[in-house]
């Protein structure tokens, strides 16, 4: 009887696992098939055979290449010829990567048609901005004297509580932040009050890093959103909470409770996210007194500990200071750690030009120390060496062996400067076995794009891919890299790196010319068990996943 029961029990539960395991494979598949993945054609979406084993993809041969061009649909020499001169007339610099919006199923219902409309936003704004940036003609003179002694930005912006007030509750930072600037609020929160057609009480307050307006009619984004609800929250316990917004789009957001994180969470600059305060729910119960009368009994010591209160309290002063580390921002309250925030992807410091507060709460003072004296894009102003040795080697008449895609950004002026003066100078890029170009995005601000296009008429070396730069739309870059590595040069084999790479031209040329014209050549670190990241600063939602499977196989 007893084994029956056994049997019994053990079939019930195989019967509860699959059932489950039904549910959620019904979960995901439908998504599968409905993110637009029938309006494309049957033979660009063949997948490959299944990885099962290391050991099996190594030993199965490579697709066959053309010897001479990359794949059918490379144009041929007389085509490649007239599209050298129209890459010509179109100023040289202007990625031919088009956004087809006629490729995905405007009638689905899952989140890809909002990151597909993101693109597409992203895409019309930043071709607009070039547009007319080009029919404007900006021209800076780089010979201009910036060295007469005055900083273009000061080093320190102080405001009283009435100038504050004058200014909308905006503190103005003209270059943004760098590393080690830090900000300092003195204020006092007010008292609770009932909200509105609601007869509970409630007090917060709302102090923001915002960046520059990126379309008309949206709000700025929020670089740093720090909002301290000291009553009022749906759990009716004081609660400090942290987040992004990009495009009207909210992140996930760090909500501190008055626990102390966890041991295995992530710090940031070695603290931790959130510090423990006191709460009304975890001290003095009569569960923590048994257990200190029993210790007490037994003799065990007990470490000392100090329980903070929350760090803001009604119609009480406080002093709040925001610093930048290299990981995230730090806030200290009346020189105590609070919490801590890492940088969220897609942005940088010098984003950050200004703080807004607003809520219940009498600002008192507001001060910001350490600040650049001038922002990154100014970089071209000061150290642009407009020298004829830097320039990059016009567009070559035939097929390069190896042709090298640069990811760069509208600011990073200084890093491909160090690559012009570095690894360009290989005698393989100089005599254009190997091509190499900068790919760069457009950049919210106007002056930056400005710079960009001096200095890409300059050097000759910067390929614009026209969409307003994101973090999360670095994939349309790359697809820019290949379409360039393919269409324009024809080159046997392409490379991408990022602009703080080294690259040894001469022993990649080494191991290429190691493989056989029949087989295809892939450098880099496989991981063939590897899946996306759903958690932490790098992960990747699984709509996101879908959407740029779907990108990439459009554009192949």
């Amino acid at each position: 009887m007893f084994i029956s029961l056994t049997k019994q029990r053990f079939v019930q539960i195989l019967i509860i696992v699959g059932f489950l395991y039904i549910v959620l494979v019904s979960v995901e598949i439908p998504f599968v098939f409905l993110t637009g993945f029938s309006s494309l054609s049957q033979e660009s979406l063949t997948r490959l055979p299944g990885l099962s084993r290391e050991v099996n993809v190594q030993e199965k041969d490579s697709p066959i290449r053309p010897l001479n061009w990359v794949s059918k649909s490379s144009p041929p020499p007389v085509q490649f010829l007239h599209h050298r001169r129209q890459l010509k007339y179109q100023g040289g610099f202007i990625s031919n990567l088009s956004f087809d919006a006629k490729t995905f199923d405007p009638t689905t219902k899952d989140r890809s048609l909002e990151l597909h409309k993101s693109a597409k936003v992203a895409w019309e704004l930043g071709r607009k901005l070039w547009e007319e940036l080009e029919s404007r003609n900006f021209v800076i003179d780089s010979t201009e004297n910036v060295n007469n002694g005055s900083e273009r930005c000061p080093h320190l912006v102080s405001l009283s509580a009435s100038e504050f007030l004058d200014h909308g509750n905006v503190m103005e930072l003209p270059c943004g932040l760098t590393l080690g600037s830090y900000v300092t609020v003195v204020g006092k929160p007010r008292g609770t009050h009932p909200r509105t057609k609601s007869k509970v009480a409630f007090s917060q307050f709302i102090m923001e890093l915002q960046g520059l307006r990126t379309v008309d009619g949206e709000e700025p984004p929020r670089i740093l959103h720090f909002n301290p609800r000291l009553k009022g929250d749906w759990n009716r316990k004081p609660v400090i909470e942290l987040n992004t917004c990009f495009r009207m789009q909210w992140g996930s957001a760090l909500l501190c409770e008055g626990w102390k994180s966890e041991a295995y969470d992530e710090t940031v600059d070695g603290e931790v996210k959130c510090e423990k305060w006191i709460r009304d729910d975890n001290n003095f119960s009569d569960e923590s007194k048994l257990t200190w009368w029993l210790q007490r009994l037994v003799g065990q010591k007990k470490s000392l500990t100090v329980n903070w209160p929350f760090p803001f309290a009604e119609n009480k002063l406080f002093v709040l200071t925001l610093s930048a580390g290299m990981e995230g921002y730090h806030v200290n309250v009346d020189g105590r750690h609070i919490t801590s925030f890492p940088y969220r992807t897609g942005y940088t410091l010098e984003d950050a030009i200004g703080l807004t507060l607003n809520g219940d709460i009498d600002v008192h003072a507001v001060f910001a120390s350490s600040l650049p004296t001038s922002h990154p894009s100014d970089a071209t102003q000061k150290n642009l060496e407009m020298s004829n040795q830097w320039k990059a080697p016009p567009l070559p008449g035939q097929p390069v062996d190896l042709f090298i895609g640069i990811l760069s950004a509208g600011n990073h002026f200084a890093e491909r400067m160090a690559i012009r003066k570095s690894w360009m100078q290989h005698n393989l890029v100089k005599s254009s076995i190997v091509h190499v170009r900068f790919f760069v995005a457009v950049h919210p601000r106007k002056e930056v794009n400005v710079e960009l296009k001096n200095e890409a008429e300059f050097f000759g070396d910067i390929v614009i891919v026209p969409y307003m730069d994101n973090y999360d739309l670095v994939v349309l870059k790359t697809v820019a890299i290949c379409e360039y590595g393919a269409r324009t040069v024809s080159a046997k084999f392409i490379m991408k790196c990022d602009d703080d790479t080294f690259v040894r031209v001469d022993a990649v040329m080494n191991e290429a010319k190691k493989v056989n014209g029949d087989r295809s050549f892939y450098i880099g670190n496989i991981n063939y068990y590897h899946k996306p990241l759903r958690f932490g600063k790098w992960a990747v939602t699984y709509e996101n996943f879908c959407y740029w499977y779907m990108v990439i196989y459009a554009n192949a």
